[in-house]
């Protein structure tokens, strides 16, 4: 078939290649004037399935109210005009209770972990560079007792097949002697060795060249206008280039796939959770970290990319507003700093700003939804990277007819 794959970030992207591997015709459509510009760009970098759980949990309401009063949440709320903000933070907090966190947890790394192993075998098969490190990512712990609770928290994620370690403070500075410096800051972490780093946005651009190599077609710098439909399918794209036409199409749009949706009948709860993140040459200092880390105490994530770092920090539910100012940086700035004294030009940082598409559950939309030819792949959240590559193998089995390597039930769209 011919395949019109509407996005050209991480998800869309490793669609078009698996749909292209099954011998469809790809045409990607992606408004920036190149692939991975947006969300994929700028964030952690991470492949972690050990970083599974939602943000829909019973302590989110509590963080999401004390951040009215107080700036140093890690999840903060914006009171807006925008009336879908409320609808969408409802329904967030309705899956905020533990039985739903739970199952939604276990289903998150269901698919993490699957599209972990479909990333590698993509890395096995195609010579794509994009700064991969497969050493493992560390969750730091502050004190004892924090560390306690996070041991007590990961067993969920352990008892469906997660790798974990615990080390304590010797332990985390044998495995990366760049934090040697901050040991005394540090309890210990939980460690997981099979997770994995590396520049999405880099991958995703390699991968999409492949595509075009093989004759996929790359429609960059191309704005969609309206979706066409008639009856219980879709016609065709108009775009400011003319109409694309397809057998089948592929909704991956990220944050603007809700209002892609609503144009043709379509109800998806997703909403931008807006992410700060910061790109910092290591320049000549010595001691830049070797292994990632998530600083649970902060939520800030630092990983390096060859002569980079990248750190993101924050949840903000602001819109669609994509503008910041140096302070916003400041605080997930120092903490890095103060993890790695000797690790990077903190002078010469980049600052970037960036959303996530997210859903109430946490969970990306699959299947179809009114239209026979259109499939949903969208709504991933802070692990896109993580789970984009299992998401495109599912894309491609559905819509080959092919019943997915994993359970699908409470995956696919209702």
């Amino acid at each position: 078939m011919r395949v019109v794959v509407l996005g050209g970030g991480v998800v869309g992207v490793t669609t078009a290649y698996q749909l292209q591997k099954d011998g469809h015709e790809v045409v990607v459509v992606e408004r920036q004037p190149q692939v991975a510009s947006e969300t994929s760009w700028g964030n952690a970098g991470m492949v972690a399935p050990g970083h599974s759980f939602v943000w829909s949990s019973p302590k989110a309401p509590m963080i999401l109210l004390k951040s009215l009063f107080q700036k140093d949440q890690a999840l903060r709320f914006k009171l807006s005009a925008d009336p879908r903000l409320y609808t969408w933070s409802w329904k967030f907090l309705m899956e905020c209770t533990a039985e739903k966190a739970k199952r939604n947890t276990l289903l998150k790394h269901r698919l993490a972990a699957y599209s972990q192993s479909v990333l590698q075998q993509v890395v096995a098969d195609e010579d794509i560079r994009y700064d991969r490190n497969t050493r493992g990512i560390l969750y730091l712990h502050r004190s004892q007792e924090a560390l306690d609770r996070g041991i007590a928290q990961m067993r969920l994620l352990e008892s469906d097949g997660q790798e974990i370690r615990i080390l304590d403070r010797a332990g985390v500075v044998a495995l990366d002697p760049s934090l040697g410096a901050a040991a005394d800051k540090i309890a210990g972490a939980i460690y997981c060795p099979t997770d994995e780093t590396g520049d999405s946005a880099l991958f995703t651009r390699g991968l999409a060249a492949k595509v075009a190599e093989r004759g996929g077609e790359l429609r960059t710098g191309t704005t969609i206008r309206s979706i066409r439909t008639d009856g219980d399918a879709i016609a065709g794209v108009e775009t400011d280039k003319g109409e694309v036409r397809g057998d089948a199409y592929v909704l991956a749009l990220g944050c603007h796939s809700a209002e892609a949706g609503r144009r043709i009948g379509i109800d998806l709860p997703i909403y931008p959770i807006k992410g700060y993140s910061l790109t910092i040459p290591v320049g000549n200092h010595p001691r830049p970290p070797t292994v990632a880390s998530v600083d649970e105490h902060n939520l800030v994530a630092i990983t390096s990319f060859g002569d980079r770092l990248r750190v993101t920090a924050t949840a903000e539910f602001a819109g669609y507003d994509l503008r910041h100012k140096p302070s916003d940086f400041a605080f997930m700035k120092g903490v890095t700093q103060d993890l790695y004294p000797d690790g990077a030009d903190y002078d010469r940082a980049e600052m970037w700003a960036g959303l996530r598409p997210m859903t109430p559950t946490n969970l990306p939309f699959f299947g179809r939804q009114r239209y026979g030819n259109l499939y949903l792949n969208t709504g991933h959240g802070h692990i896109g990277w993580t789970m984009s590559h299992g998401s495109a193998r599912i894309t491609a089995d559905l819509i080959a007819g092919r019943i997915p390597a994993i359970p699908m039930d409470g995956l696919l769209a209702a």
